[in-house]
């Protein structure tokens, strides 16, 4: 084999993508004005022909060793030892410089950029020229840095390339600008999509198209701060806001829930008259939904139609979306059927929020039967009735027309192919419980557990609470053990209906362990937990302990209501605190607090045992007749 070896300078860099063909020399770069002879070293093999070297730009020393163009790629390395193997014959030879012209390296640069093997050399050669006063990048080549900042990722050249725009004063396309700035967004370089935007936004050409292009990547990251924040920049920098502008403020606005602003952007659009064919649509959808969240769903509708009859927005999906549910939320059920069956008629509602918005409207207004034609136009469009709905239409039957109602419409639902989810199973459970139908709820809870369904603390609370009405106290323990296993922590009905349990046979100790991990768990007690713990304490006639947890009841906040007063009554009137029983009445009066007969009876012995007979008059006036 023969090498053809080299000392040049500048060689290295250039080489991986300058190969000419076989037995021919380069002639892309111009030959001019080398005055220092260069070194050649020749080493001969007598199986191949000679390779001359191409023209390359000479600079600093280097060895070049040029395969035949018949291996895969020249082979660059400094000199080495199995090289004084070969003959070798020196030659002392003028080398002209190898350097293009001037005008000729944009050429040479975008030809390096079309190759992805050269590119990354063709940046560096870039980074290397560009200092040199003939030089200045066009258009093409500047695009092509971008494209290559883009894919390469390199965001911190980003800025000595924003001073190049400015110094050379020459702008790449919109579209190549706009890629720039939204592929920064997307990278989360707001730093240096902020530069972008102070480079490019001085530019008139390109200014309009940048500042949408950010606040569109805004929009999609949902940074609708930022949007914003670069539409006051656009108007700032003198930028005429377009379709497109207005388009992206208003989806920001929308989603800050900015409603009265989404109007007013509209109002200035429409006086305008500007030419928004491609996002018309969209405007006037973002208007109606505005519009609707406003409650304004009649100016809405009235928009829709005139746009309708223009060809806009016939088979829009947002829209009937919008418009149904903002009519349901103001209860103005005809509007809203109307809507529903001209949409239902084009086929284009998928939207599970229409649907259940329909059925709370109809719950609210007690058309009950209707909401269960919604669910036949679901089952009609093949849409799955979510568990949200289902339970919707149980608790409104249970809430208009009664528990059995509502566990009857379930197993209509059932049967009709529905299936129920959590929230549906710990209504029907709660439902079942009201009813004592106890052998179907814990039917239920069964098959919502082996549906996956075993964290949920409601459905738990129920059981339990159940279990609390059938004495079954083992039952539960065993319940809220498997709870705690799972990973699912009880919650104050369930702590109350466990320490009223073991209140009721009387097991302070399991009372006051389960008051402790309450408070441990930091479970705020309510006025059922005081209530429990002081009758488990009453019936066990430790009085002391009732009086410390009304005392906290009372310093906590608590109102009386008829429970905890009936309970105080009995425990003062028995232990003949006839002070405390005074002031507890007083308390009673002045929270409008009822006694019943039992109570009353039993407070009024306790005054005239302890011959109190003027307080037993004011007792008689005070009580009597409101009984």
């Amino acid at each position: 084999m023969m090498m053809y070896v080299c000392q040049l300078k500048h060689l290295l860099p250039l080489l991986p993508i300058l190969s000419p063909p076989p037995m021919a020399i380069s002639t892309s770069i111009s030959t001019s004005g080398c005055r220092q002879p260069h070194k050649f070293k020749l080493t001969f093999s007598s199986k191949c022909n000679l390779l001359p070297i191409f023209s390359l730009p000479c600079s600093n020393s280097r060895f070049l060793f040029a395969n035949n163009s018949s291996y895969s790629s020249p082979i660059v390395a400094e000199e080495s030892t199995h090289d004084h193997h070969l003959p070798v014959i020196e030659l002392d030879l003028e080398i002209p410089d190898l350097t293009p012209k001037s005008e000729n390296l944009n050429d040479f640069l975008c030809r390096l950029f079309r190759d992805p093997r050269s590119e990354e050399l063709a940046f560096d050669y870039y980074q290397k020229v560009k200092g040199r006063p003939e030089f200045r990048p066009d258009k093409k080549t500047l695009e092509h840095i971008i494209r290559h900042l883009i894919r390469s990722k390199k965001w911190g050249s980003s800025f000595s390339v924003f001073e190049d725009f400015k110094s050379f004063d020459v702008q790449p396309d919109g579209d190549i600008c706009c890629r720039l700035i939204s592929s920064c967004i997307r990278a989360r370089k707001f730093k240096i999509t902020e530069g972008l935007l102070e480079v490019f936004g001085q530019n008139d050409d390109v200014s309009l198209l940048v500042f949408n292009s950010a606040m569109g990547g805004y929009n999609k990251l949902h940074m609708f701060s930022s949007t914003v924040a670069v539409y006051d920049r656009m108007k700032s920098a003198g930028a005429v806001p377009n379709s497109e502008s207005y388009c992206r403020i208003m989806e920001a606005y929308i989603k800050i829930k900015d409603y009265e602003k989404v109007v007013t952007l509209f109002q200035e659009f429409e006086s305008k008259k500007i030419d928004s064919s491609p996002f018309l649509a969209r405007i006037y959808r973002i208007l109606c939904e505005s519009l609707g969240k406003m409650g304004r769903a009649f100016e809405a509708l009235e928009f829709f139609r005139g746009m309708t009859k223009k060809g806009i927005m016939e088979e829009d999906t947002s829209v009937y979306t919008c418009l149904i549910c903002s009519f349901a939320s103001i209860r103005e059920v005809k509007e809203a059927e109307e809507l529903f069956r001209e949409a239902e008629g084009k086929k284009i509602l998928r939207d599970p929020e229409v649907f259940l918005k329909l059925v709370l409207m109809y719950v609210e207004e007690g058309l009950m039967e209707r909401s269960l034609e919604i669910v036949k136009a679901m089952e009609n469009a093949k849409i799955r009735v979510s568990d949200c709905i289902f339970c919707a239409i149980v608790n409104g039957f249970s809430k208009k027309r009664g528990l059995r109602a509502a566990a009857k419409v379930y197993e209509e639902l059932i049967s009709r192919g529905c299936e129920p989810g959590q929230v549906t199973y710990a209504s029907v459970i709660n439902i079942y419980c009201r009813m004592e139908f106890y052998s179907k709820a814990e039917m239920v809870f069964s098959e919502m557990e082996r549906k996956g369904f075993n964290k949920c603390v409601v459905a738990y609370s129920s059981m339990v609470v159940m279990y609390g009405k059938t004495s079954r106290l083992r039952e539960a323990m065993r319940l809220v053990a498997k709870m705690k296993e799972r990973g699912c922590d009880p919650n104050v009905w369930i702590y109350n209906s466990l320490m009223d349990m073991h209140g009721r046979v009387k097991n302070l100790r399991q009372v006051e362990k389960i008051w402790k991990e309450m408070k441990r768990k930091k479970v705020l007690p309510d006025r059922v937990s005081y209530t429990s713990v002081i009758s488990a304490y009453s019936r066990a006639g430790e009085y002391e302990t009732c009086l410390r947890f009304y005392e906290e009841f009372r310093m906590n906040g608590g109102v009386m209501d008829r429970a905890v007063a009936g309970i105080m009554v009995g425990i003062f009137s028995r232990s003949g605190r006839v002070d405390e029983l005074v002031k507890l009445l007083q308390d009673m009066k002045t929270e409008g607090t009822r006694l019943d007969e039992r109570l009353y009876r039993s407070a009024m012995n306790a005054l005239r045992d302890a011959g109190l007979q003027v307080q037993a008059r004011w007792l008689q006036e005070s009580f009597y007749k409101t009984m």
